[in-house]
């Protein structure tokens, strides 16, 4: 019995116990993660040991120079354009501001001449309004005369006045007086008159003179004639009445 024991120990298909002593699985992880990181150290070393070789890392220098200098260009060729726009700009500026100018210029001139419209058509309505009132001349010594009276109601209600009044004869000497005005007609079918409320209006005349205003006319009045009267101190020197074709209110 102990002979066939003896003789299976012997054999190929004997048992076989081995005894080792066990080890931690962290231990073994931080082992293997050494030998990991220590063969990837070498596997770098040797490409960059490589690379220095075959001359590859010089070239990436160069082409690393050469990106810089092409950067540096096109730095400095952007601080020109941008300069060149800044100067287009500040001429665009300057162009508006001159543009500005000349529209504001323009519009004044606009004004200026539609003032002086406005002043000659006045100075043809007061042409107009001479060569209708003036008479021929009558080859007498210098006196003052009403040449004519205009009266009309405004759209406000008031009633625009005015007078033309001439010295007759060659250069003659300044004449100091005063206008008076009679306003006559109908208020609330009344009879009715009224002056000017400042009282007689004083003028000086060497050759010609036109003398206006504004008369306030009171509710529901209707004028019908209007009379004129000059003075020299307390001598009455010309009078003029004339009759309003239609009522004023």
């Amino acid at each position: 019995m102990k002979l066939r024991l003896f003789l299976r120990r012997l054999t190929v298909s004997a048992p076989r116990v081995a005894v080792r002593s066990a080890m931690p699985w962290p231990l073994r992880w931080v082992i293997l993660a050494v030998v990991a990181g220590f063969c990837a150290a070498i596997a770098l070393w040797s490409f960059e040991f490589g690379k220095e070789i075959a001359g590859l890392d010089q070239g990436t220098k160069e082409q690393l120079a050469q990106a810089t200098a092409e950067n540096a260009a096109l730095q400095l060729q952007l601080q020109k354009l941008t300069d060149e726009r800044n100067k287009a700009q500040s001429v665009a500026n300057t162009a508006d501001t001159i543009l500005i100018a000349e529209k504001a210029a323009h519009e004044k001139m606009v004004e200026v001449n539609r003032q002086l419209l406005a002043e000659n058509q006045q100075l043809k309505d007061d042409l107009g309004f001479f060569e209708q009132l003036m008479p021929a001349s009558t080859g007498n010594a210098a006196s003052l005369s009403i040449r004519g009276v205009q009266a009309e109601v405004l759209p406000s209600g008031e009633l625009q006045w005015q007078v033309l009044m001439i010295q007759s004869g060659k250069n003659p000497a300044e004449f100091d007086g005063r206008l008076e005005l009679t306003f006559t007609g109908v208020s609330g079918g009344k009879t009715w008159s009224g002056v000017l409320p400042d009282g007689a209006v004083a003028f000086k005349v060497k050759q010609y003179g036109r003398l206006k205003g504004v008369y306030p006319l009171p509710a529901q009045t209707n004028v019908r004639s209007v009379t004129a009267k000059v003075f020299q101190g307390t001598t009455l020197r010309a009078v003029q009445t004339v009759k309003l074709q239609a009522p004023a209110r």
